[in-house]
Protein backbone atom coordinates (compact mmCIF):
# COMPACT_ATOMS: atom_id res chain seq x y z
CA UNK A 1 0.00 0.00 0.00
CA UNK A 2 1.19 3.20 -0.87
CA UNK A 3 0.64 6.68 0.70
CA UNK A 4 -2.76 9.00 0.74
CA UNK A 5 -2.77 11.93 -2.38
CA UNK A 6 -2.37 15.29 -0.87
CA UNK A 7 -2.90 17.24 -4.17
CA UNK A 8 -6.70 17.21 -4.30
CA UNK A 9 -7.77 16.25 -8.15
CA UNK A 10 -8.09 18.04 -10.93
CA UNK A 11 -11.57 18.07 -12.85
CA UNK A 12 -12.52 17.93 -16.18
CA UNK A 13 -14.79 20.86 -17.66
CA UNK A 14 -18.40 19.76 -18.35
CA UNK A 15 -21.54 19.14 -15.69
CA UNK A 16 -20.85 17.81 -12.24
CA UNK A 17 -24.22 16.53 -9.47
CA UNK A 18 -23.62 14.77 -6.84
CA UNK A 19 -25.43 11.44 -5.69
CA UNK A 20 -26.17 10.82 -2.24
CA UNK A 21 -27.76 7.76 -0.72
CA UNK A 22 -31.22 9.34 1.36
CA UNK A 23 -30.33 10.55 4.64
CA UNK A 24 -26.98 10.59 4.26
CA UNK A 25 -24.49 13.23 4.32
CA UNK A 26 -21.89 12.41 1.77
CA UNK A 27 -22.07 11.44 -1.91
CA UNK A 28 -20.21 11.28 -4.76
CA UNK A 29 -19.37 13.28 -7.53
CA UNK A 30 -20.50 12.37 -11.04
CA UNK A 31 -19.19 14.19 -14.36
CA UNK A 32 -21.44 13.89 -17.55
CA UNK A 33 -19.71 16.36 -21.29
CA UNK A 34 -22.97 17.47 -21.98
CA UNK A 35 -26.01 19.16 -20.60
CA UNK A 36 -28.37 16.55 -22.13
CA UNK A 37 -26.45 13.61 -20.64
CA UNK A 38 -26.79 15.37 -17.10
CA UNK A 39 -30.44 15.66 -17.20
CA UNK A 40 -30.63 11.56 -18.44
CA UNK A 41 -28.40 11.05 -15.10
CA UNK A 42 -31.03 13.52 -12.79
CA UNK A 43 -33.77 11.14 -14.12
CA UNK A 44 -32.22 8.36 -13.71
CA UNK A 45 -30.67 8.38 -10.10
CA UNK A 46 -33.50 10.75 -8.53
CA UNK A 47 -35.89 8.05 -8.03
CA UNK A 48 -33.57 6.50 -5.71
CA UNK A 49 -30.87 8.45 -4.34
CA UNK A 50 -30.98 12.28 -3.44
CA UNK A 51 -29.05 14.65 -6.19
CA UNK A 52 -28.02 17.43 -6.17
CA UNK A 53 -26.74 19.55 -9.14
CA UNK A 54 -23.37 21.14 -8.88
CA UNK A 55 -23.10 23.38 -11.79
CA UNK A 56 -20.54 23.26 -15.01
CA UNK A 57 -16.97 23.52 -14.34
CA UNK A 58 -15.13 25.51 -17.29
CA UNK A 59 -11.29 26.85 -16.68
CA UNK A 60 -11.23 25.42 -13.14
CA UNK A 61 -14.25 27.52 -11.94
CA UNK A 62 -17.37 26.16 -10.91
CA UNK A 63 -20.84 28.06 -12.54
CA UNK A 64 -23.69 27.57 -11.45
CA UNK A 65 -26.78 26.24 -13.65
CA UNK A 66 -30.08 28.50 -13.44
CA UNK A 67 -32.61 26.27 -14.91
CA UNK A 68 -32.49 23.70 -11.83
Amino acid sequence: MGRPATKPTKLKDGYYIEVRSKNQKTGIKLFRKSKSQLLLAIEEYKKTKDVIVLGKLSNGKMESISDF
